[in-house]
């Protein structure tokens, strides 16, 4: 399905991107737990891992910027300095002999961190070919997927192996190669910023209709990023209690349920991905909307296994709209304006996190259980869902976004 050369490297690299950038930005809350019980430099787990919280908030303070950054200096080349910066800033990383020399480079990785979603993801987009957009998207989507998984697994295995300064290096070491190749290729001019479509104002959108359509998903990223880290924090705990009586009080069983309903989610991006190529983005993207009202409604009142069940479907509807929300959100933005609309987005998920762990906690206390949470999350997606059926009804024409 790939048009050209050029094309089969921006889906390689932007895949590769966000690996990397969900196993960096994960791999130190595993670190850190060796680091502790080494008593490293005499500082307990609590305050080691506080080292993270400046490099964690540039992530997101920076994606606006490396978004606009983007648009100026082209994809290609930020995505080379995003590999080469957030590989010697790991490499640091490994170096430091104080926390003071590892708070920076820590935060050199979040800075770095910060280019890929607002850079890599609408490049992927610009490139791909027409009919190929949903599908580029979801085998993406994947990848980062694998990321977040990987960051145990990978860096476990190095501390084990070697010690905690390799989980550092040897991820850091890949990262810089893999910019040193991509410098490489676009040095040849092997990489292209767009194929078709660069700089045509609103893709032959109205100004109203890109206001509108920019408004309505302002509203549904917000909720659905809500959503979705409420799964990721409430599900262990609510597994926990309504499958004890299958799973036990071990953590292991609650783990790897948590794991399949996660990985069954991840699958579901990529049938997202093959209904947004096939379908218009409204109807699919609504239809998600739609499904998930019931889902989480039911969540709040299933029990024993059929908690996991409709916990399963919250996750892949929610997965499942990503595609769709991806191309929406490209087709109706100008291509000069796409790294700046990804940044946005990127910040809406950012922030979405805290404030979902602070509900789920809130919600706890005040009844003592998850009902009126996901009973909350229904009435939410409600009226998102209402919302949503002010978008422009016309199939998008998404070739405004894709290659030629």
């Amino acid at each position: 399905f790939m048009t050209s050369g050029s094309t089969r490297k921006s889906l390689v690299f932007s895949s590769i991107g966000h690996f990397y950038i969900h196993l960096f930005t994960a791999f130190y809350a595993v670190i850190v737990v060796t680091m502790a019980d080494a008593r490293l430099w005499r500082m307990p787990y609590e305050d080691l891992l506080q080292l993270w919280t400046l490099g964690s908030l540039m992530l997101g303070l920076c994606a606006i910027p490396a978004g606009r950054l983007g648009d100026k200096l082209g994809a290609p080349f930020m995505m080379t300095i995003f590999f080469i910066g957030m590989g010697i800033s790991s490499i640091l990383c490994g170096f430091a002999n104080q926390p003071s020399f590892l708070v920076i480079s820590l935060v050199g990785l979040g800075v770095f961190a910060s280019i890929y979603h607002p850079v890599g993801i609408p490049w992927l987009i610009r490139m791909a070919k027409e009919k190929s957009v949903g599908k580029m998207l979801a085998i993406n989507g994947v990848f980062g997927s694998f990321g977040t998984a990987g960051a145990g697994i990978i860096t476990g295995a190095l501390i084990d192996g070697v010690g905690w300064r390799a989980a550092f290096f040897a991820p850091g070491v890949v990262s810089l190669i893999t910019g040193l190749v991509m410098a490489w290729f676009l040095f040849r001019g092997q990489l292209s910023e767009s194929s078709s479509d660069k700089g045509r104002p609103g893709g032959g959108h109205s100004r109203s209709d890109i206001i509108r359509v920019f408004s309505i998903l302002l509203i549904s990223m917000s909720v659905g990023g809500v959503i979705y880290h409420v799964l990721q924090t409430a599900l262990p705990k609510l597994f926990s209690e309504r499958l004890q009586e299958y799973l036990g009080d071990g953590a292991l069983g609650v783990g790897m349920v948590f794991s399949a309903v996660f990985f069954l989610g991840g699958v579901m991006q990529i049938v997202g991905g093959f209904l947004a190529d096939r379908f218009p983005l409204k109807t699919i993207y609504i239809v998600c909307w739609c499904l998930q009202i019931f889902v989480l409604s039911a969540i709040a009142a299933a029990a024993d296994i059929g908690t996991v069940a409709f916990a399963t479907l919250a996750v892949m509807v929610n997965v499942a709209a990503l595609p769709a929300e991806n191309m929406l959100l490209a087709t109706y933005t100008p291509p000069r304006r796409h790294g700046v609309a990804f940044g946005v987005k990127f910040v809406l998920a950012f922030i979405a996190a805290p404030i979902s762990i602070q509900l789920v906690a809130w919600v706890r206390l005040l009844t003592g259980d998850f009902v009126w949470l996901f009973a909350g999350l229904g009435i939410a997606t409600a009226v998102v869902f209402v919302i949503l059926l002010a978008l422009p009804s016309a199939r998008i024409p998404k070739s405004v976004v894709a290659a030629e």
